[in-house]
């Protein structure tokens, strides 16, 4: 079994801390999670996928290990991630990447392949978001990220976990006690919380550019796949349908039995990630 290897990187007045995977002469692969999550929620994928890549997985500022943002109105936006995403491949020296995102990762990598890093990214895989960001999916994800609740142990965390994130569909129970160990912290009073900076919702506050971004869409030229919850209410049948017929005209897989987002953490999803990954 592969084992991760942990970094600090300064970008941009911030420490970024990646979990990396694999031997750096492979492919590169960036793995680039969801809003209120942080990059180990890959670490079943990465550490499959790190026989053939070399994998990157960091955590964008105010999440898991990175540092939090002293002016979240300026820099808690696509537009700032993507910057330091940009700069983070400088970091490594790569080009050509291969960029799989889930929800907010995706629409990172979709700013990244529509400006001036177009180039830099070989495909892109998109988990369960779109150009438009429903108001109701939004609505639902404030309810339960806005106010960090409390717990007085790991057990007590895992089973909200559960049930937040029930719609990532059936994962193993080894799943969700790794999720419970990478996605709590110690607060100053020694319960345990959750490991993000609760101004990051300040991004649903954001222009209108980050939210509806059809023409950025049109912009991408690199192969694209995207990746559904069969009964998401973030990336619609509606808007996917229209994803797929506009811009990169990407394929589409559905996962039934998910919602927002697919955790592509079972030995199966990891084969089609696989496989659409190594697609000519």
């Amino acid at each position: 079994m592969t084992t991760p290897r942990f970094a600090i990187v300064p970008v941009m007045d911030h420490e970024i801390h990646v979990t990396e995977w694999g031997d750096p002469s492979n492919p590169p692969l960036i793995l680039s999670h969801a809003m209120a999550r942080t990059g180990r929620d890959f670490d079943e994928m990465a550490c499959a996928l790190s026989d053939s890549y070399y994998v990157l997985c960091p955590d964008m500022i105010g999440r898991g290990l990175s540092s939090w943002s002293a002016n979240p109105e300026a820099e808690y936006s696509i537009e700032y991630y993507a910057g330091i995403s940009a700069d983070l491949l400088d970091v490594y020296g790569l080009e050509n990447v291969s960029w799989l995102g889930t929800s907010m990762g995706g629409l990172i990598g979709m700013r990244l392949a529509s400006g001036r890093d177009a180039d830099r990214i070989k495909q892109l895989l998109i988990n369960d978001i779109g150009p438009e960001v429903p108001k109701a999916s939004i609505e639902r994800i404030l309810s339960y990220v806005g106010d960090l609740p409390r717990f007085a142990g790991y057990s007590a965390g895992e089973k909200w976990l559960r049930g937040a994130y029930h719609p990532f569909g059936p994962a193993s129970d080894e799943f969700w006690h790794r999720m419970a160990r990478t996605s709590l912290r110690r607060t100053a009073t020694g319960d345990l919380t959750l490991h993000y900076d609760p101004a990051i919702t300040i991004q649903f506050s954001a222009s209108a550019d980050e939210l509806h971004s059809w023409h950025r869409w049109e912009q991408i030229t690199a192969p694209t796949h995207v990746i559904r919850g069969a009964s998401s209410d973030m990336l619609t049948a509606e808007i996917a349908a229209q994803m797929c017929d506009s811009g990169p005209k990407p394929q589409l897989t559905e996962f039934v039995g998910c919602g927002h987002a697919p955790s592509l953490s079972r030995n199966k999803d990891i084969q089609i990630i696989r496989e659409i990954l190594s697609a000519p």
